[in-house]
């Protein structure tokens, strides 16, 4: 697998953690720490409990992830 591949992944947002991370609860049962990335971040997009999010994650580090869209 090479370097620059991502993992792209549909959850359910369950939780909003201190400091702007999200317990999101992927499609297979696992729960996964994830942040807001930039684009989202400027555009002040809201991201709820309840949310269905996808999650861009390295193949080297499966417990945390970035959110890059959110499916409200």
């Amino acid at each position: 697998m090479a370097k620059e591949q991502k993992l792209e992944v549909e959850g359910k947002v369950v939780e909003v953690l201190k400091g702007g991370d999200y317990l999101v609860e992927l499609e297979n049962g696992h729960t996964v720490t994830a942040y807001v990335s930039g684009k989202m971040r400027v555009n002040m997009i809201r991201i709820l409990p309840g949310d269905t999010v996808t999650i861009e994650m390295s193949p080297y580090d499966l417990t945390r992830g970035r959110i890059i869209w959110n499916k409200r």
